[in-house]
């Protein structure tokens, strides 16, 4: 299980909601759980079944002006299928339900999270906005600029207990929902996804392009960090890590963001390891330290990491990707 209390997972800057008006939870009769402002008048009507604890008169923890139910709706009827939680604003009007994803809800992922509605997926940013309209059966989340998606596929269980999508035309779009056809011929700068090439998508101003300069001085490092415990034998060439932007200062997000990719443009971790955020005058660089995007500046990350894996390879003295210990 990925989940706590009721939060939102990979969202910065937590903070509970007094700046505007204090909610509080509150629990009715039937142990359902609700929202109230401080006038005691309910925002959100008990209509949660209390999974996670909550205690009546506890603080709403409020994230970018939203608030995320952690649970279910007792009316299973109202239950998106393949939903978890609900997110409203904080006058108490529903936003959107997240699509569910490893037990819990789905995670950000390149500035965006999936969210079903009337058994369709789309896709929203962390204030909330819908950036793209739900239309396909199944989406999977962003990764370098691109998701899959498919029409008339459906989950079937498998076996070991878990689902797979079967069936469908598939397709790949962009990140204004647009589908994208695959390339003729490609170079090395494009993006392979299932055997297809498709252009790379991302561009920067001068701005962008010095912070991830910054990064690009230190591919080797990360790169031998990241590669100690990897226990398949890379070359130096597959090595080579790619840095992006997937994600540039907006209303409650005072940062670019940069990910970190394999030599084959893949994500290094869904959740936060090898991803940074940049201050909007691009000067100050972060490591995102855990799931709400907690930061460390990007020196400490750095000294902390060469050191466990120095401590690694020390411990596992087989590994065959070697970190150099002359590396400060």
């Amino acid at each position: 299980m990925k989940k706590a209390l009721l939060f939102v997972v990979m969202i910065p800057i937590l903070s509970f909601s007094q700046g505007k008006d204090v909610l509080r939870y509150f629990i009715s009769k039937d142990n359902l759980v609700g929202v109230k402002n401080k006038k005691g008048e309910i925002i959100i009507p008990a209509q949660f079944i209390n999974l996670t604890g909550v205690k009546n008169g506890e603080f709403v923890k409020s994230v970018n002006n939203t608030i995320f139910f952690d649970s279910s709706l007792a009316n299973k009827s109202e239950v998106e299928k393949n939903s978890w939680g609900v997110v409203f604003d904080e006058k108490g009007n529903l936003l959107y339900q997240p699509y569910s994803y490893d037990n819990g809800a789905d995670y950000f992922s390149e500035g965006v999270r999936r969210f079903v509605k009337n058994g369709k997926i789309g896709f929203v940013d962390r204030n909330a906005k819908i950036t793209i309209e739900p239309e396909h059966d199944f989406v999977s989340p962003f990764n370098y600029g691109y998701a899959s998606f498919c029409d008339g596929c459906d989950w079937e269980k498998t076996n070991d207990e878990h689902k797979a999508i079967v069936g469908g035309t598939w397709g790949v779009m962009n990140t204004k929902g647009q589908p994208v056809q695959p390339l003729i011929q490609h170079s090395e700068k494009d993006v392979e996804i299932e055997g297809k090439y498709y252009p790379n998508p991302f561009s920067y101003n001068e701005k962008e392009k010095n912070i991830l300069q910054f990064f690009e001085k230190q591919n080797k490092k990360i790169s031998d960090i990241y590669y100690v415990n990897v226990y398949n034998t890379i070359s130096e060439n597959e090595k080579n890590l790619y840095f992006e932007i997937v994600e540039r200062p907006k209303e409650n997000f005072p940062y670019y963001q940069v990910n970190t990719y394999d030599y084959g443009k893949k994500e290094l971790d869904i959740l936060y390891r090898f991803k940074f955020l940049v201050s909007e005058d691009g000067k100050k660089f972060y490591a995102i330290e855990d799931f709400n995007e907690g930061k460390n500046s990007f020196e400490t990350w750095l000294k902390n990491e060469i050191k466990e894996a120095k401590e690694f390879q020390k411990t596992h003295t087989d590994n065959p990707n070697k970190f150099k210990n002359n590396q400060n």
